[in-house]
Formats: C-alpha cells, structure tokens, sequence
C-alpha cells in the first residue's frame, strides 16, 4: 500500500501528464464552411476537424465555422489568403468574379452524375493539379477536393420538364450555373445559401440551386417547397478544403500528408453519409401528402446536359486555365464514356 507521500507524488506525475496534454496545439486554425450549422454536411466535417485533431496527437485544432461566421461566402478566399481565416471548406463558385475559372472548376453544372466520378478526375485525372495552379494565385492551397451528392432543386412550383424552367425565379450564384439557368430560360437570382429559406418563404424566388435533399430538408424547406427535382441532374459544387499557401507551404511533409490522407478520407465520408441521409429523408417526405418529389426523365435531363454543354465551351475561351480545365476535363470525361 502507497502512503501519503507515495500518493501525492503519484498524484503529482498524473497532474503534470494531464497538464502535458492539455496544453495548446501547435496549430490553431479556423476554417470556415458555406452551410449553416444545423445542416448534416456541417455537423460531418466538425467530426472531421475533431479526428484530425487526433490524427495529429493533437498538433492541429480545426474550429469548422459555419457560413458567415467571419466573412460572407463570397469573401472567404481572400480572408484565408489574408489569414483573418486561416482555411475554408466552400464552393470555388463563390470567387467567380474574381476569376471566372473558380465559376467553371467549382461547379461544371450538368457534367457529373455520379460523385465519385468527380473525385477520380481530381484526385487522379489532373483536377486538383490544375486548381492548385489557380488558387495559389490567391494565397490559398487546395488540401483536397470534396464534393456532395447530386444536389436537389426545392421548388415551390412543380417542375416537370426543361421548359417549366422559363420564367422561373430560381436562386443561383454567380457563375456557370447562372448563367446555364438563363439559358434554358429561367430567372435566376444571385443569393448565398444562409437565404434560400427566407426567400422561398417569402416568395422572392419559386426555386433554389441549393444543396443536397437531406440539408434542405433539415432547414425546413419543404415547409413550403413541396416540389423537390431528386435525384439531381444539374449541380454538384465541388467543395474546396483550402488553407492559407504560406501555413501550408511551412508545414512538414509528413504534418501535409496526414491532413490530404484525412481530407481525402472526409470527401469519401461526406458523400455516403449524405447519401443515406437523402435515401432516408426521400422515403420520409414521400410519406408526406403535401410534399411531392420530382424525378425529371432521361430525355429532359438530355436537354439540360445540352444546354451546360454550350456554356462549357463559352466558359473555356474566358482565359488560359479555364481552356485548360475544359481540354483535361472533357478528355476525361470522354475516356470514361461519360461525354
């Protein structure tokens, strides 16, 4: 049996290893997100940054913050290369009147109908490479591309065929699928995520380009957007996990490696808990009598690949990367027997 002392030296080691680790990371960032903080996509990537945290014995603390939390949406590439943020997980989309190549890389509206296509071309077809090339531009380095499910379209307005889509008040934002929605004639109005519900509420838009059915359906909307278009045909915004180049650029190489194997890792995750989640909620909603999902055929979802087609090509002539990513893309695209 221990006395006294013997206690109180043992006491006294265990304090001290408990101070040990306790004491602050080496890295402390903020990273923050594009979605709301009761959006399943948030509460997935908090989870992330917390087995980071222990990946890295503890060397790296990621806060995930969601959308607005520092920064509008659209200004977040510029905090993290400023370091006011010191990462972001968001939609290139949001920088396209910086750039229009972060328009056309974050978000080839109508090319993918299956994520995991997605995450081939940029992990092992060039994507990320080419990224890399326009983000280090800004300050900014891409750890790694995710992305989410097929995107559903909430509406407040049944919407059967591409042509329902004429005069339709639908939300986009700036870039490719704005400009793609007016294409095929609709109305589209320039909004961040955190609005969509007040505007559908409100009327102010019939429709929303606005993330995937289980998101949408956790924040309400189908409240009153009871025409939700799933599965999705048109978007699948590629999600940029960013931090700051000079952080990045100072890291060692086997601190990089762990957060891309984590990163990588995440965008996997994301993607089959996001789809079970739709799987669930679908079957939820279909129970509803005042919601009723909308599953476009194979011959309009035609028109609208048809229609992004053409914008791809304008897209491509807008400066030397943006005609790079259209060559290597739509190659892959092609050897995969997916153009």
């Amino acid at each position: 049996m221990l006395n006294l002392k013997q206690v109180l030296i043992a006491t006294g080691s265990l304090l001290l290893v408990g101070m040990s680790s306790a004491q602050a990371a080496q890295y402390d960032w903020k990273f923050q997100a594009s979605e709301t903080s009761g959006e399943p996509s948030f509460k997935i990537k908090q989870k992330w940054a917390d087995k980071i945290e222990t990946m890295t014995d503890g060397k790296v603390n990621i806060e995930v913050m969601p959308i607005n939390s520092v920064v509008g949406p659209t200004e977040t590439l510029q905090a993290v290369s400023s370091g006011i943020l010191q990462g972001h997980m968001t939609d290139p989309s949001y920088f396209s009147g910086q750039n229009p190549a972060f328009g056309m890389m974050g978000n080839l509206v109508g090319a993918w109908s299956n994520p995991y296509d997605f995450l081939e071309y940029m992990k092992h077809g060039g994507g990320e490479k080419i990224y890399n090339q326009l983000a280090e531009r800004y300050g900014t380095h891409l750890i790694s591309a995710a992305t989410f499910p097929l995107e559903s379209i909430p509406s407040t307005v049944k919407i059967d065929e591409i042509k329902d889509f004429e005069g339709l008040k639908i939300r986009a934002p700036q870039g490719m699928v704005y400009n793609i929605f007016e294409r095929i004639g609709a109305t589209p109005v320039n909004l961040p995520g955190s609005e969509v519900y007040t505007a559908l509420e409100k009327g102010v838009i019939d429709a929303a380009d606005s993330t995937v059915l289980s998101n949408n359906d956790a924040q309400g909307i189908h409240d009153f957007a009871s025409y939700p278009l799933y599965p999705g045909f048109h978007s699948m915004p590629m999600i940029a996990v960013s931090i700051n180049k000079q952080i990045w650029d100072g890291l060692s190489e086997d601190l990089k490696t762990t957060l891309e194997t984590a990163f990588d890792a995440m965008a996997y995750d994301l993607i089959a808990q996001l789809k079970e989640a739709d799987i669930k909620t679908l079957e939820k909603l279909k129970q509803d009598p005042d919601v009723h999902p909308v599953d476009l055929s194979a011959e309009e979802r035609k028109k609208f690949r048809q229609a992004a087609e053409k914008e791809w090509k304008v897209w491509a002539d807008k400066n030397e990367i943006t005609q790079k990513y259209y060559d290597s893309v739509t190659q892959f695209l092609k050897t995969r027997g997916l153009l």
